[in-house]
């Protein structure tokens, strides 16, 4: 368990403590409270109305002297015996509000007999009652053999002559008096533990599973992180199970961030590959030549040819690995916006296109033909021209490139819905079904053509980044008869 699992464990632990602590301090307060006011109640039960009966008696036969050994007597009840002084026969403290309410009670119309104010023998008057207090009504139902006791050890001035307690045939003062031995009271403090010991252990397993909760992911986290910056990147939170919370969330996250990172690199490592392919050709022919025009300097016009076409090629291929990149780092989703972007009329851009390739297809007898419909002429695309004329032209160029002489280029024009669609087809020699997917990627030459051309590879790849930067999609299919057909499409600004 690491040092977060125990600081969760221990912020939770103590709030789970304090809220026990304050609910149960809560309750407990109310429960006093309650319970001090059932204090101050009279008792109104029959065994009371029996006792008060039997203290009543006993003051009216023997007088204040008998009552005070009556009262003495009792164990489970506490009868009260308040002169009119509100002087208490035992000396005991009565409290002012317990002796109005009993006051009251004698004064309604219906008298308790619970209650009662009576006249003993000797002229002492006494106002009697009993004290509705817990402690005191624990054993309601020895109750009566605690009167019987009373009255029966009360004297001869009160019932007449009593057994005494050690007289045979007189029943054991366990029996009568006080009553079977009693148990362990239930308010003993095993009342007060066994709860609180019980929400501790609950509080403390409660803990631990949440604790455990939250730090496991964030400990599978760490490792990932740890795994990652050793240079492993292979996804690894699929396995949380089916968790939905932001932790897991933040893991999947992760994942995906390192199956992109590992696919950039992957891609950097394929694109240095095929850069270091692409250059050495041309480096070599470029050696080649050199070492030519040494040998024979006759030959040095044909040589510096030979060298300036190759130093050209080699820039081609630079600028196109530079725009490559500019747009995979994410440079061309700023023509998408309209903060970035301008207004461009693809008619005309696309117009212009076709007058450049047929001045360049002129030679080798290639036709490139227009269509358009009316729609067309006024739509609009928000967007940076410059990239947008570079993604047409890569795609009507590589047309051109593939279509054998004397052949046709067809370029299409149309509006369908809030689309501009450009579709380019040609009649070369095509791809393989297999590898339509596979022309947009740098460096990708087709079988039947990867010797025939003078190409890298890049033109289709750059295409479909600016399209997709610009909220569009490019896809390549097979015409019927042979070639190939590439479709552009293109969101038109809505007017207003």
């Amino acid at each position: 368990m690491g040092r977060l699992f125990w600081k969760f464990f221990l912020c939770i632990m103590l709030a789970q403590v304090t809220a026990t602590i304050g609910i149960g301090g809560t309750f407990w307060l109310k429960n006093r409270a309650a319970q001090q006011e059932r204090a101050l109640d009279i008792d109104t039960s029959p065994p009371a109305q029996m006792i008060i009966e039997a203290a009543s008696a006993t003051l009216e036969a023997g007088g204040s002297g008998a009552l005070r050994q009556f009262l003495g007597k009792l164990e489970r009840m506490r009868v009260f015996a308040v002169d009119a002084k509100g002087q208490e026969l035992m000396g005991r403290a009565v409290h002012p509000a317990m002796l109005a309410k009993a006051r009251a009670m004698l004064e309604q119309s219906q008298a308790h007999p619970v209650v009662r104010d009576v006249a003993g023998s000797d002229g002492q008057r006494y106002l009697l009652f009993l004290p509705s207090s817990e402690r005191f009504r624990n054993a309601e139902a020895g109750a009566a053999r605690d009167t019987l006791n009373a009255v029966t050890l009360s004297g001869p001035r009160a019932m007449g002559p009593a057994p005494r307690p050690h007289d045979a045939g007189a029943p054991p003062r366990g029996e009568f008096g006080r009553g079977m031995p009693p148990g362990p009271r239930m308010d003993s403090p095993y009342r007060t533990f066994i709860p609180l010991a019980a929400a501790i252990a609950a509080s403390l397993l409660f803990a631990f599973l949440l604790a455990w909760y939250f730090a496991r992911p964030i400990r599978d986290l760490r490792q990932a992180f740890e795994a990652a910056s050793h240079g492993n990147l292979a996804p690894r939170f699929h396995a949380s199970g089916k968790r939905g919370d932001e932790l897991t969330d933040l893991g999947r996250d992760f994942d995906r961030m390192t199956g992109r990172l590992r696919s950039l690199m992957d891609s950097q490592t394929r694109l240095l590959h095929d850069v270091s392919h692409e250059l050495r050709s041309p480096l070599a022919r470029l050696q080649a030549a050199i070492g030519l025009a040494h040998q024979q300097p006759e030959k040095m016009a044909a040589s510096m040819r030979r060298i300036e076409r190759e130093s050209e090629r080699m820039d081609k291929l630079i600028g196109e690995l530079l725009t490559l990149s500019r747009l995979e780092a994410g440079a061309g989703h700023s023509g998408a916006g309209h903060a970035h972007g301008e207004d461009v009329g693809i008619a005309d851009l696309v117009h212009d296109i076709v007058d450049d390739a047929r001045y360049e297809a002129r030679a080798r007898l290639l036709g490139i033909d227009l269509a358009g419909d009316a729609a067309t002429a006024d739509a609009m695309v928000t967007g940076q021209p410059e990239l947008l004329a570079r993604a047409v032209e890569n795609v009507v160029r590589n047309a051109v490139k593939h279509s054998p002489d004397g052949g046709t280029v067809d370029v299409e024009l149309s509006c369908q819905h809030d689309w501009l669609r450009i579709a380019v087809l040609d009649r070369g020699p095509g791809v393989a079904s297999a590898d339509l997917a596979r022309i947009f990627q740098p460096f990708f030459r087709a079988s039947n053509t990867q010797h025939s051309t003078d190409g890298h590879g890049l033109g289709l790849a750059i295409a479909q980044h600016v399209i997709n930067a610009h909220g569009g999609r490019i896809t390549a299919s097979l015409r019927s008869g042979g070639g190939l057909c590439v479709e552009m499409l293109l969101p038109v600004k809505t007017p207003g």
